[in-house]
């Protein structure tokens, strides 16, 4: 069996899981919006909002690097690489805004649903270790 750093219980994995459908949830949300605009381009819009949102993804994103880096097994890695992919390109695009109409949400979206698919493969092995213990 996997050993994992993090979601090394069946509990951790659907909290885990849970997290990636409210955000893939917003993410898809995200789709049917107008283009953001960044702090940097394609016009400088220093509002409080802006600044906000881009630290909001700052945090985000280096937790979720950081949980990448103690992540043992490569499920488990994929998961939070895909997670913190996906707060990245928020990140980025709360810096330089939508040049190019929906190419960050529609990533944020297939590197959410990645995750999540990736999420149900770490519950499953945290379901089929615990049935045999119970019987």
């Amino acid at each position: 069996m996997e050993t994992y750093g993090i979601l090394n219980n069946r509990k951790r994995a659907i909290i885990a899981l849970v997290h990636s459908f409210v955000f893939l949830g917003i993410a898809m949300i995200r789709l049917a919006s107008a283009p953001k605009a960044g702090l940097l381009l394609p016009q400088r819009a220093f509002t409080a909002g802006n600044i906000a949102v881009f630290c909001v993804y700052f945090i985000v994103t280096s937790v979720l690097l950081i949980l990448t880096g103690y992540s043992r097994c490569l499920r488990e890695r994929a998961y939070f690489a895909f997670c913190s992919a996906s707060a990245s390109v928020g990140l980025l695009r709360a810096v330089v805004g939508d040049p190019v109409s929906h190419v960050g949400p529609i990533a944020r979206v297939l590197l959410l649903g990645t995750a999540v698919v990736i999420g149900f493969a770490i519950l499953s092995a945290h379901s089929q270790t615990a049935t045999p213990a119970e019987t």
